[in-house]
């Protein structure tokens, strides 16, 4: 059931079939029960098309409309669609629980931006790749795996395992030499229980 805020609209999601950071606002959107709530549309930001542009002046996805107006980016999205319906709660009302799932999801979104930055820098026609930034991205990307693997993770849904799974993800995706899996055993069993359900296999990363 639906609290207040959203009660009876349709709300609608502009995002990239391709973005890490869509496809964890999708899946909470199907852990919430609210698909049939949220119209998601395909939407490339590179093409700057207006009705982004009208929603989000950065001109990013995922972007949430909203009768309440438009939101952005990702974290606000998943706090707001978890706010909408009660159960099964996907960050914890506890303080000291909830600021540490939101700083699992900071670090499972930097290895997002890291991994989508440089694949655009691998894209780039207008000059040869920087291997600086590459290896320095690369590095830090390692290096927040190393923190995964020797963390606790849940097993039941929740926020930060969400937005762990889905950056494992886009790596597989995206960035298959960094083979995280081969030093990594105990992450990769996590990961593929953790990515096996309905909503995972619902918002499987596309190629664009």
């Amino acid at each position: 059931m639906f609290m207040d805020k959203g009660q009876g609209t349709q709300m609608k999601l502009l995002f990239s079939p391709a973005s890490p950071f869509a496809r964890k606002v999708c899946i909470v959107i199907r852990e919430k029960g609210l698909a049939s709530h949220i119209d998601e549309v395909v939407t490339y930001p590179f093409e700057n098309g207006e009705n982004l542009l009208s929603l989000n002046p950065l001109a990013k996805v995922p972007t949430l409309d909203t009768e309440e107006g438009s939101l952005f980016d990702s974290p606000v999205l998943c706090e707001y669609i978890d706010s909408l319906v009660v159960e099964p709660r996907l960050i914890p009302a506890e303080f000291s629980q909830r600021i540490q799932v939101m700083r699992m999801q900071s670090l499972a979104d930097g290895v997002m931006d890291a991994a989508v930055a440089s694949v655009l820098e691998l894209q780039r026609t207008d000059a040869n790749p920087s291997v600086y930034w590459l290896t320095r991205r690369e590095a830090a990307i390692r290096r927040t795996i190393r923190v995964f693997a020797e963390s606790r993770l849940p097993n039941d849904i929740r926020l930060d395992g969400i937005a762990i799974a889905c950056a494992l993800a886009y790596l597989d995706f995206r960035m298959p030499k960094i083979s995280w899996r081969e030093e990594h055993s105990m992450l990769s069993s996590w990961f593929s229980a953790y990515s096996n359900r309905q909503s995972f296999a619902d918002t499987a990363p596309q190629t664009t």
